[in-house]
């Protein structure tokens, strides 16, 4: 693993880990104890006789091609497994092509400079494509199956790897310069997100640079606040006392496509961007900590005072929203839709309910966090895409209750009803989404392991939940002794009727994740996944037009698994359920993110974050991966160029659907 001291000293890597104890200060009790009291000990013997069954030196299916074993299995996949490991470039499954689209730097207009990377700049940034893309999500333009609008969050940046002579280390000791204005305008224009055409040509996906649809958004654009928290008082600042005009988004890590075709960009980790002290007795004290705000991460505030929470107290609430843009209006606002809450929003997938509203999953990515939805009061209508535009301002939000007889129930966020009242600070619904968190508190929600990406599958009415971990939870129990959750599991949610819209509903283990043959791990993958086929920290998914699960890890790598992470295919019906099968995997350092698969299954779009941070798990001996002694060179393996985040397109060499 990567040396303590240079976790601390590249903060924005120990930003995204999320590695600190957790926020949540209420006593419900942790999924871990819900999983406890839920599965019996029969139900663990049998799961140990599976982790038995695969941990043998040699099984029955490893003396099978993987085709075969595949059709053996009743699988819904059928693909050559890649083979886990680490190295510095990226792996695809034989009989596919991983082609590099879009990389940090490259042009997103046509008159956009060249991408020079030892004489960067802000004007530049704001043209070409930004850092760390996480989130890709693909909008057909008329209805093409070969041309449409790519739209990419670019979730935060690592200094240590885009600037050079910023890292020294002098007798074993490292240093990092401390930010100036130049640098942080910089990492402000490479935030955001990027919408841009492409097209195939001759069969391969290129951007098209003078698309009149694209465009770069930034941590300085232009935003509206709608919904019920736009206008209130705890937005107001002196800058905009409106409280309804904010400039920029942060840290958007998922986010969604509405039925619609808006952009949905989510904020995830904010607290990293602010800094200073608030004035005593403030009144956004217990608000803030529970967010962990501020944290300091980023040196934003010594250059923007609406960073700093010394001298603009209530900047920090007009962050933490799901972004709504309309792509199709490269002038328009995008709007901060408060509807949906205050949090550390991991994404918003969403999907049509039987009656026409639509319901966007939504994870808090913490440690003893939630997972929540939104239902939309009004109903999507299919002919009029100008009739959607507001649907999202008007709704219930709802947090989930995990129960032990293995239903769930969701509890209503609504201003007045149980303990959401004036006498505990809830004056106005609006005060409800912006301490979130402890209104959700309030009702004893389930705290989870760091909910994450939630996928529902509309042909199954079921959905998906990735929890990447939580290393600090300490209680124990003999159904299933996951004490230091290092690998995370994924729930399924049953809604009842396979109505997206129901209050309660029914939930099962999937597959909880690690290495199935250390016993003491209480990994369940099915005995038919393979050693290439496991993996740790489930992060985001994908659900393709089949209703089959496709799942990207976050921190395989820093967990010393042997392997990076990647894109893996699981099974979710039948005999073949819980098995699990690499389809893609990152270079040395990266983190899978994305993923995205088109309507017809031709194409997979996924994306590569922060490729060579943390590359001492390959390359030994604890030393740090930064500018100047990379880890890779990827994508461009070229020692003019340092390692560039990229988005990646995946098709099937001849042509046809994957997997």
């Amino acid at each position: 693993m990567r040396d303590q001291q240079t976790r601390n000293i590249f903060r924005t890597s120990k930003l995204e880990e999320a590695d600190g104890p957790g926020l949540n200060p209420t006593n419900s009790r942790t999924m871990g104890e819900i999983i406890a009291a839920r599965f019996s000990r029969r139900g663990f013997l049998k799961g140990s006789m599976a982790v038995t069954a695969i941990s043998a030196t040699v099984s029955p299916l490893a003396l099978l091609s993987a085709t075969d074993a595949q059709a053996a299995s009743g699988s819904a996949f059928n693909f050559p497994e890649v083979t886990a490991g680490v190295d510095a470039d990226h792996h695809v499954a034989e009989g596919y092509d991983a082609d590099v689209l879009l990389r940090w730097g490259d042009k997103v207009f046509a008159d956009a400079p060249d991408f020079d990377p030892l004489s960067q700049s802000e004007a530049a940034q704001e043209r070409q494509f930004g850092y760390n893309n996480d989130f890709v999500g693909f909008i057909p333009l008329d209805g093409a199956d070969d041309r449409g609008l790519l739209v990419v969050n670019h979730e935060y940046t690592n200094e240590h790897l885009m600037f050079p002579g910023i890292v020294t280390i002098k007798d074993g000791e490292i240093e990092v310069s401390d930010a100036d204005e130049t640098r942080v305008n910089i990492e402000m224009a490479a935030h955001g997100g990027t919408i841009i055409e492409i097209r195939k040509v001759d069969g391969k996906w290129q951007p098209v640079l003078d698309g009149a649809l694209n465009r770069r958004i930034t941590a300085k654009t232009e935003m509206e606040v709608t919904g019920p928290a736009a206008g209130h008082a705890r937005l107001q600042t002196v800058a905009d006392p409106s409280g309804r005009k904010v400039f920029g988004t942060i840290n958007n890590c998922a986010g969604g496509v509405t039925p619609w075709g808006t952009y949905i960009m989510a904020e995830e980790n904010i607290h990293g961007y602010f800094m200073g002290t608030l004035p005593e007795g403030h009144a956004e004290a217990a608000n803030y900590e529970r967010l962990g705000i501020p944290e300091a991460t980023y040196a934003w505030g010594r250059f923007h005072e609406r960073f700093d929470v010394s001298k603009d107290p209530n900047e920090a609430n007009r962050f933490g929203w799901i972004v709504e843009v309309d792509v199709m209006d490269p002038n328009s606002t995008p709007r901060k839709r408060t509807a949906l809450g205050r949090f550390k929003h991991e994404g918003a997938e969403s999907v049509v309910a039987k009656d026409g509203r639509v319901v966007f999953y939504l994870g808090d990515d913490e440690r003893f966090d939630y997972v929540y939805k939104f239902v939309t009061a009004g109903k999507y209508n299919p002919d009029d895409r100008a009739a959607n535009m507001n649907l999202l301002d008007e709704g219930t939000l709802y947090v989930a209750g995990f129960h032990d007889d293995g239903r769930v129930e969701w509890l209503p966020l609504v201003q007045g009803e149980g303990p959401l009242t004036a006498e505990n600070g809830f004056e106005t619904q609006a005060d409800v989404l912006i301490e979130t968190r402890r209104a959700a508190d309030l009702l004893e929600a389930t705290p989870m392991d760091r909910p994450e990406d939630i996928q529902p599958n509309p042909v199954t009415g079921r959905a998906y939940v990735m929890l990447t971990n939580n290393t600090k939870r300490e209680e124990a129990n003999a159904a299933n002794p996951r004490v230091e959750n290092a690998f995370g599991h994924i729930i399924e949610i049953i809604e009842q009727d396979g109505d997206f819209t129901a209050t309660t509903g029914t939930w099962e283990i999937l597959v909880k994740c690690g290495d199935p043959s250390i016993a003491e791990v209480g990994a369940t993958f099915s005995t038919e996944t393979t050693v290439n086929g496991w993996f740790g920290m489930p992060d985001n998914a994908a659900v393709d037009a089949d209703g089959r699960l496709w799942v990207s890890t976050d921190g395989n790598s820093m967990s010393d698994t042997g392997r990076t992470d990647g894109l893996w295919a699981v099974d979710t019906e039948g005999a073949a359920r819980g098995t699990s099968r690499l389809f893609y995997r990152v270079p040395v350092g990266g983190e899978m993110c994305g993923p995205c698969i088109t309507e017809d299954m031709t194409t997979f779009f996924v994306a590569v974050q922060h490729p060579g941070d943390g590359g001492d798990d390959w390359v030994g001996h604890g030393r740090p991966s930064y500018y100047e002694d990379l880890s890779t060179r990827w994508p461009d393996f070229d020692d003019a160029m340092p390692v560039r985040p990229a988005v990646v397109a995946i098709t099937r060499q001849g042509g046809g659907r994957i997997g």
